[in-house]
């Protein structure tokens, strides 16, 4: 395939693959063809896009021709007759509608992902896989565990679905309470996933940011009462302003200190603390209503010498008392070493046990750094290297190790 159609392809593939998805598993009901049918398609696209070019909306033609490719599976197995014939009522009707109080398939399938039924470890896994698209690989090397526990994982959680017969829908209203800080916590690792792709050559995946950040949106418009999906909003469009500064024309990592903040998306900037202020006359802080505090302090500062790095030490010091883990403990040590000195921040890092966290190695290697600890500093970087898959991360820890 030449590498302008093996591009669209791989487009095609992370801005399509979670529609497809979600929209089969609505038409048919079953996530496993859903995504085997989904599957086929993109094979059928790397056969014929070479040949009759991309077609003008390919995830569209992802969805077709993935519906077709199910319906014709069904038609096969003669076993399943019922359904077969269900299908093809429904596809003679034209796609069944969309119910319930927000019509999207994706935040049903994030809600259906985050089932109480379901193990918090195979509801991270599975949303990760449907509305991500991430394979089991990049799965398993984003939450440091083999790729086979992750597979047995996403085939437990199917499996329970099926079994428990688990609905595809955003549940009504005394339900959603208890659904909502998983998928809070799943919306922010797709973003994060697209903020910092766990593997590949880029840095950024844009695509998986605007998809977390609409359905954060749909989310707040859901349950507009709740100070949390507020704050996940605000945390997300802060975060996500900073986008067009993050890496340079050679697509190389820009840290935050560097960054050139003109290029920040102001209007993302000044939604996101709107809503913070809103978040803060109700008075309820949460972990996410915290982390969007922090960003929005970061976004007051013109440059980085005018951060108000006391006021994110104190945030983050409120963040550690009501999410008491490991990685806010580690970013607190980044404000510690702005207020108090990087001495003081290597202290508490080393209290940490984070040691299979690239950023944890990268976090010690600045700081040695600026304590003049070079060799130790190095080895550090070492670690951070060994610890991420990300090529766009590894060339900047390598430019920083090489300068030392």
């Amino acid at each position: 395939m030449p590498d302008a159609d093996g591009h669209a392809l791989e487009r095609a593939y992370r801005e399509s693959y979670g529609r497809a998805v979600a929209t089969l598993i609505r038409v048919f009901g079953d996530i496993d063809i859903a995504e085997e049918a989904v599957a086929e398609a993109f094979a059928v696209a790397a056969q014929r896009w070479p040949e009759t070019g991309v077609p003008p909306n390919p995830g569209g033609w992802i969805v077709t021709t993935a519906r077709n490719k199910a319906l014709d599976r069904l038609r096969r197995e003669s076993s399943r007759s019922g359904r077969e014939a269900e299908a093809v009522r429904m596809l003679a009707d034209a796609e069944p509608p969309e119910v319930g109080p927000v019509p999207d398939d994706r935040l049903r399938l994030i809600f259906t992902c985050c089932h109480p039924a379901l193990a918090a470890e195979a509801q991270i896994a599975l949303t990760l896989r449907l509305i991500a698209g991430l394979r089991t690989p990049e799965i398993a090397r984003a939450f440091l565990v083999p790729e086979a526990t992750v597979a047995q994982r996403l085939v437990r959680a199917k499996r329970k679905i099926r079994a428990a017969g688990i609905p595809y829908r955003v549940p009504g209203d005394a339900e959603l309470p208890d659904r909502l800080p998983f998928v809070l916590a799943v919306i922010y690792l797709v973003f994060n996933e697209g903020y910092t792709a766990s593997a590949g050559d880029d840095l950024i995946r844009g695509d998986l940011c605007d998809e977390a950040i609409r359905l954060a949106r749909l989310l707040a418009t859901l349950m507009p009462d709740e100070p949390e999906a507020l704050g996940l909003l605000a945390l997300l469009l802060l975060t996500g302003a900073r986008r067009p500064a993050r890496t340079g024309a050679d697509d190389a990592l820009i840290p935050l200190a560097d960054q050139d903040r003109t290029r920040w998306n102001r209007a993302l900037i000044a939604e996101g603390q709107d809503l913070v202020r809103a978040c803060l006359r109700r008075n309820q802080p949460g972990p996410y209503q915290l982390q969007a505090a922090i960003g929005a302090v970061h976004s007051d500062a013109a440059i980085a010498a005018d951060t108000d790095w006391g006021q994110i030490l104190a945030l983050y010091d409120q963040l550690l008392a009501v999410a008491p883990t490991p990685v806010v403990a580690l970013n607190r040590c980044v404000a510690l070493a702005e207020v108090r000195g990087p001495a003081a921040a290597l202290d508490e890092l080393g209290r940490l046990s984070l040691d299979g966290y690239h950023l944890f190695h990268a976090t010690r290697a600045d700081l040695l750094r600026r304590l003049g600890r070079r060799d130790e500093a190095r080895a550090a970087y070492d670690a951070a290297m060994a610890r991420t898959a990300n090529g766009a991360e590894q060339s900047f820890l390598q430019r920083r190790r090489d300068s030392l």
